[in-house]
């Protein structure tokens, strides 16, 4: 992918667990191709041996739909930051190994790992002089645990300025915030204030996988009588059926959704479990997002995060759910979440770190990459 080649090429590794990480990675490739880089897209899951990847994945699933307390031990034991970035687990150097391989086949310019085991690998052969290009790591979460960091990256971009410091403290690398990696068509179709005395479309998000107490989230909406629940429950179909059987007219459930841009152009509120990608797509909508029984492990921390960042309400119980649905709808309500996203969406875009670009007062000389 190098040598005489005049385009750079990056080869970006996401996994296929649930939808948010392949989505920041497809659409930092979409932009990067857009600008002239060669980018390359690989599920880390695929390098590990014995299909121990799609185990890896079906564990998850299984914990997050059955087990959840199960995930909570495991991510307070391995994953919660103690004392700093977190050492080489067997399987990290496991994925390293086969990580040098397809490196050695795809020569690309730098590499982005955008799930927190590829940040791992690619940072572990890098402090050990195998890796010769840059290893950035794009984090998708809002609240970083431990496993995202390893001091031999050279560099972090974050969702947001605070998870950016946090990163920086934690490792002693450059981290940068940028905006969210989101479709195009979210920022395209804002969506509209619904008018008064109508009842209001309140989204409720399962992530991809169909997960969380979301049934307990759409009772409580549609006893208010003020807010119509609509259930996203990804690609859980038996989710989707046991929702559709006891809630019958007071909620809908929906399937895996093609069309969310046109889906939240008219939702009045996001109500999420695991502050992921949907969160990020309705902010760019302008949809305000109150995070409500999230899920374990990351899903809650990254909650608690984007309030604190003023980003979205953490409703601890079913009364400060519906009086934080209630503030939207008051004066000014809506405007301060839309001003508290749009500062978010006010940060350099992702694919500014990669691609040249030229210093202002100096056309045509040397190329710098990305906002310093």
């Amino acid at each position: 992918m190098t040598g005489h080649a005049a385009r750079r090429a990056v080869l970006i590794l996401s996994a296929s667990m649930g939808a948010g990480h392949d989505a920041a990675a497809a659409e930092l490739a979409r932009r990067l191709c857009a600008r002239g880089v060669d980018a390359e897209v690989a599920d880390v899951l695929d390098l590990l041996p014995l299909r121990l990847g799609a185990a890896l994945r079906g564990g998850y699933g299984w914990m997050m739909r059955s087990a959840p307390w199960a995930y909570e031990l495991i991510y307070r034991a391995f994953f919660v930051p103690r004392g700093g970035p977190g050492g080489v687990s067997p399987m990290t150097a496991l994925v390293a190994v086969r990580l040098l391989r397809l490196l050695r086949r795809r020569r690309p310019d730098e590499v982005v790992s955008a799930f927190h085991l590829a940040a791992q690998a690619a940072g572990h052969l890098r402090a050990r002089g195998l890796l010769p290009v840059p290893s950035t790591v794009l984090l998708t979460d809002f609240a970083a645990h431990r496993l995202w960091l390893h001091p031999g990256n050279d560099r972090y971009l974050c969702p947001d300025p605070a998870s950016a410091r946090a990163v920086r403290a934690a490792t002693g690398r450059p981290a940068h915030a940028h905006a969210p990696l989101v479709r195009p068509e979210f920022l395209e179709h804002p969506a509209a204030a619904p008018g008064d005395g109508v009842t209001r479309t309140v989204l409720v998000s399962a992530g991809a996988w169909g997960v969380g107490g979301v049934e307990r989230t759409a009772r409580i909406l549609a006893r208010s009588g003020r807010y119509a629940p609509v259930v996203l429950c990804g690609r859980n179909d038996e989710l989707r059926r046991r929702l559709a059987r006891r809630l019958g007219r007071s909620a809908t459930a929906l399937g895996w959704c093609a069309d969310m841009p046109g889906l939240l152009a008219g939702a009045y509120a996001l109500v999420d479990n695991a502050a992921g990608l949907t969160c990020r797509e309705a902010m760019a909508s302008g949809v305000p997002v109150v995070s409500f029984l999230p899920i374990p492990g990351h899903g809650r921390d990254g909650a608690l995060a984007m309030a604190r960042a003023g980003l979205s309400v953490y409703a601890r119980d079913a009364g400060e759910l519906l009086a934080a649905l209630d503030r939207i709808g008051t004066p000014g309500g809506r405007e301060r979440h839309a001003a508290a996203a749009a500062a978010l969406f006010a940060a350099a875009p992702a694919e500014s770190f990669f691609t040249p670009v030229v210093p202002s007062g100096l056309p045509g000389g040397s190329a710098a990459t990305g906002p310093a």
